[in-house]
């Protein structure tokens, strides 16, 4: 998969310069919306058909088309632990080491397997959907509606786009999400490797609205989510992963220089096979 087009991502501006133009773009689906479902109630009168014991809600953002499922199988707030406070590492990407991109536009975006802006290039990998509810802890837990999430992970090789030798040229693996009405943010990505000395890990930093997401100084956690053993030894199992195979057999949870002190609340909980891809969720209470 590669981008269509950049017209809109090749120059800075970031999050701050992309505002207006989600902010345009959500109203006019509003509009179109709202005629649309007029037009649709008009023709269905008042009849509402319900069926199953949970609800599928189709959530559309403006500039990801994202489509985020409320239904019971995904989980519940829980006790509302605080995610941990964990290193950024030596390849954030958010300006506190080096490269910045929350400030380039077309960084908020779901699908962050491409590069975007004046890079080009896919990362190759198992397909993996990560899905991550935002708490506000101070407002009893609930959802936390208007915050964003920055993520990025390595790829399937062990390397972080714009560090790592061969894909110091791309920013694929990192992208900027805004929670939904319920907290969700979704990512589409592919499964990321194991390298020397870490756990399989995701990063991610919290930000209280979209805005201030496009500085670091303005995050209000910084964390890592930890995938499940199970589910990386069968990702590991296929081509393009050798190394992330042999690299797992020598660690462990337990030995972890982030997870040893306790990983419960930071491991993903993860569905799917290896040959339709994984999703993982997430609760991050902040």
């Amino acid at each position: 998969m590669s981008h269509t087009s950049h017209e809109d991502h090749d120059d800075f501006g970031g999050i701050e310069r992309d505002l207006p133009k989600l902010i345009n773009r959500r109203r006019a689906l509003w509009l179109v919306g709202g005629g649309l479902g007029a037009a649709a109630l008009a023709s269905c009168g008042s009849s509402i058909a319900k069926s199953g014991s949970s609800t599928t809600s189709t959530l559309t953002d403006a500039a990801t088309s994202s489509t985020v499922s409320s239904s019971s199988d995904l989980p519940s707030s829980g006790s509302c632990t605080k995610i941990p406070s964990e290193t950024a590492g030596p390849f954030p990407g958010d300006g506190t080491n080096g490269p910045d991109v929350l400030t380039q536009s077309g960084v908020v975006r779901q699908d962050i397997t491409t590069s975007f802006g004046s890079m080009t290039g896919t990362a190759q990998g198992i397909p993996l959907t990560m899905k991550y509810k935002v708490l506000n802890i101070a407002n009893g837990c609930t959802p936390y509606v208007g915050a964003a999430m920055y993520a990025w992970h390595c790829t399937r090789e062990g390397g972080y786009s714009l560090y790592s030798a061969g894909v110091k040229d791309q920013n694929f693996l990192r992208g900027v999400q805004a929670t939904d009405a319920d907290g969700w943010v979704t990512f589409q990505t592919i499964f990321p490797g194991c390298y020397d000395g870490r756990w399989p890990h995701v990063h991610f930093e919290v930000y209280p609205t979209l805005e201030k997401a496009s500085n670091a100084k303005n995050r209000i956690a910084t964390s890592q989510l930890a995938l499940p053993q199970d589910t990386c030894e069968k990702v590991y199992a296929t081509t393009g992963y050798e190394s992330s195979k042999r690299n797992l057999a020598s660690t462990s949870l337990q030995r972890d220089m982030v997870f040893r002190d306790g990983w419960t609340t930071q491991l993903g909980t993860v569905t799917g096979d290896v040959a339709s891809g994984f999703t993982v969720t997430l609760n991050v209470p902040v």
